[in-house]
């Protein structure tokens, strides 16, 4: 384990909480918008985290069992796609009036619930605010370390 991996660790946590606050915020933009640039309702999007790991999880798994679990390093968090969501059903308003209408006088609206949304926008912040935190932690120890020389 490198000097700086905890530091390395911290940052890809920043990035991939950074990156699932901007689409939180894509969908709550987008939370009324009946028509995208395919001409369809907007679908909301959510950001897939994975582990970064050059480590099977069966050689990690095998390393505990043999007590060398020291030597197992973590190397952070990268983000392996952002997808649409195809599970939360899309909702239809009655509104003939709307130039979005289908011939029953149904609107459909995207799939993103605000609240949902806002509960997310917080515990992203908050894992960000985490990732900080460990990553200036690191930082004063580094710091601590070089005074010991003094």
């Amino acid at each position: 384990m490198g000097i700086f991996n905890g530091m390395n660790i911290s940052a890809s946590g920043l990035t991939a909480q950074s990156m699932r606050m901007d689409t939180i915020a894509q969908n709550i933009a987008n939370v009324d918008t009946t028509r995208d640039e395919n001409g369809k309702p907007y679908r909301r999007k959510t950001v897939v985290f994975a582990e970064k790991n050059n480590d099977a999880f069966s050689t990690a798994l095998a390393m505990s069992r043999t007590h060398r679990a020291s030597k197992v390093n973590g190397n952070g968090v990268k983000i392996t796609a952002v997808v649409e969501d195809h599970v939360a059903s899309m909702k239809k308003v009655y509104d003939p009036s709307h130039p979005d209408a289908d011939q029953d006088g149904y609107v459909t609206y995207p799939n993103v619930n605000t609240v949902t949304e806002m509960t997310n926008l917080i515990d992203a912040s908050r894992s960000y605010e985490a990732n900080v935190t460990a990553f200036n932690a690191t930082k004063n120890m580094l710091l601590k370390g070089l005074e010991v020389g003094k």
